[in-house]
């Protein structure tokens, strides 16, 4: 199926976005698919292409792929971004998909447009228990410079070799191996400064979204007001000796799916936190039931 790299300037932010399936926009729910921190809307390709004859759209959010390149400060932006988007493209009859933060940009974006969704499918959404969101001993570090991720390694020589030095790096290891080489063919852009490629999102932008994680505490009020149904795929839960930098459990409250009207839950406790990635059959499996319950 035809994909169709296009922009919006959203909120200030020019915004990538890939439009398949445009004839069967209206005759069947559009897809919405929106990704998690550090990744882009690429790397949901193999789920796409598997469930076939939809209208979809695949979002790089700010910062993010080919996306202008601006650092996240409040996760209230995201949602912004997303809310904005779809009224920009008169989205209906929406059937949004986000993973991590994208879960969490969907489910409030949703709050704003209910109208215009049908269901919302989060996988792993980074909504923790509401009272992480009242003091600020929930935030890691005390500024971008001292996270971690603002050091990650920018520059490759080729998708190959990004691929090849991740397939044996923590969560990596689990990435289903198209998933993981659409992740490290569109996760990088030409290096305008030298030879090869630098990462699609830079550093300093991936360690701002982890900084302003807990900035979003009206999340709750999105949840707790919406109506339509949604479901969220949950992963492994964290043990109590956790490293804060281990990324592959579920930065997600296990009893979320209570604080919503109309949710249910599917929790693979022997899943990492990249859901997608690891296990992309199940995920478009569960994808096309919710597809086919609405039809």
């Amino acid at each position: 199926m035809q994909c169709l790299e296009k922009n919006a300037v959203v909120n200030g932010v020019r915004m990538t976005y890939f439009e398949r399936g445009i004839s069967f926009r209206g005759t069947r729910p559009t897809l919405l698919f929106v990704h998690a921190t550090g990744f882009h809307a690429r790397v949901w390709d193999k789920i796409i292409d598997a469930l076939g004859d939809y209208h979809s759209i695949s979002v790089d959010q700010r910062g993010h792929g080919r996306s202008e390149k601006r650092k996240i400060t409040h996760w209230d932006e995201v949602i912004k971004d997303v809310g904005e988007l779809i009224q920009q493209l008169d989205l209906h009859n929406i059937v949004g998909i986000g993973h991590s933060m994208g879960g969490h940009a969907l489910i409030g974006a949703a709050a704003d447009y209910e109208d215009r969704f049908r269901e919302i499918i989060a996988i792993d959404p980074v909504i923790p228990a509401e009272e992480h969101y009242h003091t600020e001993a929930s935030m890691l570090f005390s500024g971008s410079e001292a996270h971690p991720t603002a050091k990650r390694r920018n520059e490759f020589d080729s998708p190959e070799e990004m691929a090849e030095r991740l397939r044996n790096k923590g969560s990596y290891g689990v990435f289903d191996p198209d998933m993981l080489m659409d992740y490290c063919k569109w996760g990088l852009l030409p290096n305008d400064k030298g030879k090869g490629y630098i990462l699609a999102c830079p550093p300093e932008v991936e360690a701002s979204v982890y900084m302003s994680s807990r900035s979003n505490h009206h999340i709750y009020h999105a949840v707790r007001s919406l109506e339509i149904p949604v479901l969220i795929i949950r992963a492994q839960e964290p043990k109590p000796d956790r490293d804060v930098m281990d990324f592959s459990v579920s930065p997600t409250y296990p009893g979320l799916v209570n604080e919503f009207k109309n949710a249910r839950e599917i929790h693979f406790a022997d899943h990492t936190h990249f859901l997608p990635m690891e296990i992309p059959g199940e995920i478009t499996r569960i994808i096309e039931d919710e597809l086919a319950g609405l039809n």
